[in-house]
């Protein structure tokens, strides 16, 4: 069943985030992409998440999808002119990827080419409203195409996050929403209360919020993402548990798992498992789920 069936039926989806290499070498990520076929629903392949040169999310995608396994591919607004971003969407289309989700991308300030220029030719919203123009048949000079894709799109919400107002965001949703996004992908979520009261707010729009479950790899990493990280809350009973747990690691892949349990028994439509350079750790959190 694709991406696009499960959520029309209203069932779980998992989604699995897949980065593509540095460079050319692709074993490890579809290696890591082969362990988890049949497993998850769909891979997502970010497009230079934090702005770190690497394959493309076009390019990524592509090869997973040779490999018979779905593919979401990001598209960011950080990169590309309306025209670079119009072709790849079209480009993507023709070879077979159906679903795709509108990041704002990093600033190049994060990343590993501090001298790049941000081009930012449309925002956000403009994207959403690009794609869904594209599929109406037309550019977005109004030139009419020769076939029109048909995209499963998705964003990006903060809806949820600590330290954000809850009626603002949900304004942002709703732009979102309007010009054409279906599902929307949370920053990682530790506190499944915090974001369940919007849930009916969703329905309302008849979108789907899919949260993010983050792989923790060690008791540093909680305590850092804590006190540093002010859109993400990790309740203090969370780092007490992995600071007494004997294997951190395993007790990390067990609260990931859990995590993914209890957004399903709470009525979420899916959730997007992200492991940060852990990919070959997918499988034994899908294990335990």
């Amino acid at each position: 069943m694709t991406l696009k069936r499960k959520f029309k039926a209203g069932d779980f989806a998992i989604l699995a985030e897949m980065e593509p290499p540095k460079g050319v070498d692709i074993s490890i990520m579809t290696d890591s992409a082969i362990k988890v076929k049949g497993k998850v629903d769909a891979l997502v392949v970010p497009e230079m998440s934090n702005a770190v040169m690497r394959m493309s999310a076009l390019g990524g995608a592509m090869i997973l999808q040779s490999k018979g396994i779905e593919t979401v591919m990001q598209v960011n607004c950080r990169d590309r002119n309306r025209i670079a971003l119009q072709a790849d969407l079209l480009a993507a289309y023709g070879c077979g990827i159906r679903n795709v989700m509108a990041v704002i991308g990093e600033d190049p300030g994060y990343g590993d080419h501090h001298q790049a220029r941000s081009v930012y030719d449309i925002d956000l919203v403009e994207l959403l409203k690009a794609i869904n123009t594209l599929s109406q048949g037309r550019d977005m000079a109004g030139i009419e195409l020769v076939g029109a894709p048909d995209f499963l799109v998705g964003s990006t919400t903060n809806i949820g996050a600590k330290g954000k107002s809850s009626e603002l965001e949900f304004e942002d949703l709703k732009k979102k929403a309007d010009a054409g996004a279906y599902f929307f992908i949370t920053p990682p979520l530790f506190h499944i209360a915090s974001l369940s009261p919007f849930l009916k707010k969703a329905e309302s729009l008849q979108i789907k919020i899919i949260p993010t479950v983050l792989l923790l790899k060690s008791l540093g990493m909680a305590r850092y993402m804590s006190k540093n990280m002010e859109h993400i809350f990790i309740p203090d009973e969370l780092i007490g548990r992995i600071q007494k747990a004997p294997d951190k690691v395993r007790e990390c892949t067990l609260i990931a798992a859990e995590t993914v349990r209890s957004l399903k028994k709470e009525g979420f439509s899916g959730v997007m498992l992200a492991t940060i350079g852990w990919e070959h750790k997918l499988s034994e959190i899908l294990e335990k789920v």
